[in-house]
């Protein structure tokens, strides 16, 4: 099938804003610090969408407060239906952006088990088939005392990349729930989107920008890996319960 959107290089990063709209879906901007849903007078990532497009909006997936980023929104139900079938399936890659001022334990490699909620909103990392989540990911030293990670979500549960991160010894910079160091933002962002649809391979890449921590330009020996992280030798998804592997 023939690629149809280009990387996309800038966004306003103080804002929600739509990059690009297609008759069945959105592709949305969100800025570190605002929620996805409304919390008493503070709107929410779709509140500020509905007041600028008309129409039904369906969420496909979230990213937490402290995550910026890539995010689809479909504009109707079938359209919802169709892109629900594609996460399930993990027919729609996503990939993800960290930093974290600690080393792993591991340069690389998958980070798999159930998910547990825990005190305070918190959530835990057990060796349970509940809530199954998987994440992989490839992590870049960056010469300043900081590493970066490069990350894909082979589910999507709640908190998931921030409990992996934490599960290596390495929690996500300015991630305090989490036990991450103090920054001034969540370093933790949407980066890239690759699927089908409408007859077309669609890929998105957004590089963060909001935040004083992200390294302007990447390392040499990462950005290979960023320009298309599909092609990286990512190891084959067990689908039994694992720590790690």
């Amino acid at each position: 099938m023939p690629a149809v959107a280009p990387t996309l290089l800038c966004a306003d990063f103080n804002a929600l804003s739509v990059l690009y709209t297609h008759a069945d879906f959105l592709l949305v901007y969100k800025p570190a610090g605002l929620g996805f849903h409304r919390e008493g007078d503070e709107a929410g990532v779709l509140d500020v969408l509905r007041e600028q497009h008309d129409g039904t909006l369906f969420p496909l997936h979230r990213l937490d407060r402290i995550t910026s980023g890539l995010l689809l929104v479909a504009r109707s139900s079938e359209a919802a239906r169709d892109f629900g079938e594609m996460f399930a399936t993990r027919a729609l890659e996503k990939f993800y952006l960290a930093l974290s001022a600690r080393k792993p334990a591991k340069k690389q490699g998958t980070i798999a088990g159930g998910m547990q909620s825990g005190r305070g909103g918190n959530w835990l990392l057990t060796r349970e088939a509940e809530n199954y989540a998987v994440t992989q990911f490839f992590s870049y030293g960056l010469g300043n005392g900081l590493r970066g990670f490069l990350l894909r979500p082979r589910t999507g549960r709640t908190h998931q990349l921030r409990v992996a991160l934490k599960s290596v010894g390495a929690p996500i910079l300015g991630d305090t729930r989490y036990g991450g160091e103090t920054a001034d933002r969540g370093y933790l962002h949407a980066y890239a989107l690759r699927f089908s649809w409408d007859g077309h391979d669609w890929v998105f890449r957004l590089l963060p920008q909001g935040g004083a921590q992200w390294p302007s330009p990447w390392p040499d020996q990462a950005m290979p890996d960023l320009l298309a992280p599909w092609d990286l030798p990512w190891p084959t998804v067990r689908d039994t319960p694992a720590k790690s592997a």
